[in-house]
């Protein structure tokens, strides 16, 4: 039962989502109107310009910070949940707040109320809410992405350019790689020198000491041994650039230093003249880089033992590595099809069976997603017709060029930026398709999982259980033989549920009629 009678307002739009409808004016209107059906006298209104996904959020904790001066409860009223949050961060803010009695939470659209008395359905909605908005936001992040990704294809580096180039502005302000003319003959001579076989890193650091081979800061002590180890690595000095975080390489459209065949004599230098073939062609083990050592931190790794029987038959048993817990020092083997079961008892007790809670969570997933498809056509629609109004302006001024009131260079400078213009919108559309379609995965996994994780999981190949146990679970480490583990947001409530619901099973061997409170009903 609610107890606030008091109530703060939270309207937010971030830099990047003024959208029709979501104006902050907007949101101020509806959540007065609903506090007056509430009876909640408010207190003050919040109106945030702040991304969510910031790991800061200053104005939100001024609203967090002015609830916790008063004694009574306040209720935090907000349109929809992903106004107040779009992740879990702020979770370990609020729920202490919350079952504290201090504040509640009233989310306009979604209709529901978050207070301290809140039963585990009710609480398993927030956290759907907010699984939800998080996925459409880390969708849409990789927006951001993809305009370095469309210029690593078209092959203009997004980082700092590597010794041996220097970074320049051209005549129309864009910036550009260029050789540098000074290091290049000195970095070529690097690379030939260590290619000979005659030098180790040591020597090379003197080497380049004694001719003058510096960073592009100027450090007078010259290279380390570790920066000329990498840079030996680097294959943008014979023309490929090579992205960090995941190991893509993409031709790029600089001058290269050196030759592909002197790049690649240093690396048989570099890897002792010989052709490094791997040892071990892995199998793709269900737990692979998810399951750690709760001894050690490390990831468990995997072995496959095979034998041969007298009779002539095979058997092969996958072992998972870890360490002892009596005896942290020494190695033990656990089989990986053990521990795949005590997942599967993990899984199985995140089933809904209860008709009510069941229909509840699939009616707001699908009213979330529904809300999400307004939003998803709204702002394709106007890209679309963006790029429609670029396209009568291009005919406009080919005729321009025809009627020669342009000249040709003045056409080609404006058609340009017309077309990129164009691209970009290709790019944004495509994009929010890709987020769209992320998006329904989500929903798609959560009803699977709601309805039966378990039976998705085995009937499942290697990529999709590892997908799920990702999905699923915020860490899973083995202490000797037995699988530990914490679920992730909002599982965990489905966890809840379902022990629920075994407790008004066994309750029901009581005769007398029950009553008690799901989704805002008397049952």
């Amino acid at each position: 039962m609610t107890q606030a009678k008091v109530a703060v307002i939270l309207a937010r739009v971030s830099s990047k989502e003024q959208e029709e409808g979501y104006s902050i004016d907007a949101q101020v209107h509806r959540l007065q109107e609903y506090c007056r059906r509430k009876n909640l006298t408010v207190l003050e209104t919040f109106k945030v310009i702040e991304s969510s996904t910031i790991c800061h959020r200053r104005q939100f904790m001024e609203m967090i910070k002015y609830a916790k001066k008063h004694k009574q409860p306040v209720a935090i009223v907000a349109d929809k949940v992903d106004r107040v949050q779009r992740s879990f961060q702020e979770y370990p803010i609020l729920d202490p707040m919350i079952k504290e009695g201090k504040i509640e939470l009233h989310f306009n659209t979604e209709g529901y109320i978050i207070h301290k008395d809140s039963i585990s359905q009710e609480r398993l909605m927030w956290s759907i809410g907010v699984v939800m908005a998080q996925s459409y936001v880390d969708s849409m992040r990789d927006n951001i992405n993809r305009s370095i990704a469309q210029k690593l294809r078209s092959g203009e580096w997004i980082s700092t350019a590597p010794v041996g180039y220097l970074h320049v502005k051209r005549e129309n302000g864009k910036s550009d790689i260029v050789v540098d003319t000074d290091r290049a003959p000195l970095l070529r001579q690097m690379f030939e020198q260590y290619a000979t076989g005659n030098y180790s890193l040591s020597q090379l650091m003197k080497y380049c000491k004694k001719i003058g081979l510096r960073n592009c800061r100027g450090n007078q002590k010259g290279l380390t041994a570790n920066h000329i180890h990498k840079m030996l690595q680097d294959p943008f000095y014979y023309g490929v650039m090579r992205v960090k975080k995941t190991g893509a390489e993409y031709p790029h459209r600089y001058e290269p230093i050196i030759s592909k065949s002197l790049f690649d004599m240093c690396q048989e230098v570099r890897e002792g003249r010989s052709k490094k073939m791997p040892l071990y062609r892995g199998k793709d083990f269900v737990f692979r880089g998810i399951l750690t050592c709760a001894i050690t931190g490390r990831l468990a790794t995997a072995e496959t033992h095979s034998k041969t029987y007298q009779n002539g038959g095979t058997g092969s048993w996958t072992y998972l590595a870890i360490y002892n817990p009596e005896k942290p020092e020494k190695k033990m083997w656990v089989r990986e099809e053990d521990v795949i079961a005590q997942a599967e008892d993990a899984l199985a007790t995140l089933r809904i069976t209860d008709t009510e809670s069941l229909i509840a969570l699939l009616n707001y997933i699908r009213s979330t997603n529904a809300e999400k498809k307004i939003f998803h056509r709204g702002q394709t629609a106007s890209l679309k017709k963006e790029h429609t109004e670029i396209e009568e302006k291009l005919d406009k001024l080919l005729d321009l060029l025809m009627d020669k009131v342009l000249d040709k260079t003045e056409f080609e400078a404006k058609k340009k930026k017309l077309k990129d213009r164009q691209y970009e919108i290709d790019e944004l559309i495509h994009s929010f398709d890709e987020a769209d379609d992320k998006f329904s995965k989500c929903l798609i996994d959560l009803i699977n999982i709601a309805t039966g994780a378990l039976d998705d999981f085995k009937g499942s190949d290697v990529t999709r259980k590892r997908e799920l146990l990702n999905f699923v679970f915020q860490n899973l480490q083995l202490r000797g033989k037995k699988l530990e583990y914490t679920m992730r947001y909002p599982f965990s409530e489905f966890a809840k549920c379902s022990k629920l619901e075994e407790w008004w099973g066994e309750r029901d061997l009581n005769p007398r009629p029950r009553r008690y409170e799901r989704f805002g009903r008397i049952f």
